[in-house]
């Protein structure tokens, strides 16, 4: 009985560090908390998105100058601000899962020190995604890299831009080597056009 109760015990204690490991503060854009990959910690109604998405091109760059992951969610905040200001719908964050759309939603949780901002990151390929937020724990940066240039906005002037998914994979692909190697735990953008390879302290 003993022998089972401590493997319980670590069992839990095991999935609490690996829950921290996605665990984030995310970032404001514009005043507005952005939940970009991720997932919030509070209950949420969507108040508009889902079938109406809100969407957007680089047209007007010919594809050659590709905006930044946080250019694009600048775009987002400022086309559901202006959306909101239309039809008289108060939101209180935005939260983008795929492609190239984005949701605004209306917490219906109280806000807390413990939750405010707090949200659980999406990973890909297994890599936690920390895109415009900030891992809960103590972390390193050990490697950075660009994303290079989006050859499907320059081949087609812009008028097929990049997602934000689609940005976010070009840094997976060039530090996989490194997770898969535990030289990183996970990839964190911040801003420009670059990801850091972040190593949690132990």
């Amino acid at each position: 009985m003993r022998k089972i109760t401590l493997l319980l015990a670590l069992l839990f204690v095991a999935n609490f560090y690996a829950q921290d490991k996605t665990l984030a503060k995310v970032h404001k854009v514009n005043g507005i908390e952005v939940y970009i990959l991720s997932e919030p910690l509070r209950d949420y109604d969507v108040v508009f998105g889902g079938d109406n998405k809100i969407q957007w091109t680089s047209a007007l760059t010919g594809g050659l100058v590709n905006a930044s992951i946080e250019s694009k969610v600048s775009k987002f905040v400022k086309s559901v601000q202006e959306k909101s200001e239309e039809e008289n719908v108060e939101f209180d964050a935005i939260v983008y899962s795929d492609g190239k759309n984005v949701s605004a939603i209306k917490f219906t949780e109280e806000k807390t020190d413990e939750n405010e901002r707090m949200a659980e990151v999406q990973k890909m390929d297994g890599i936690p995604l920390f895109i415009l937020s900030e891992p809960v724990l103590d972390y390193t940066v050990e490697y950075d890299k660009g994303g290079g240039i989006k050859w499907k906005s320059l081949a087609t002037a812009g008028l097929i831009n990049n997602s934000i998914e689609e940005d976010v994979k070009k840094y997976v692909k060039k530090l996989d080597g490194k997770f898969k190697r535990e030289k990183i735990d996970a990839i964190m953008y911040a801003d420009g056009k670059e990801a850091d390879g972040i190593k949690f302290r132990s």
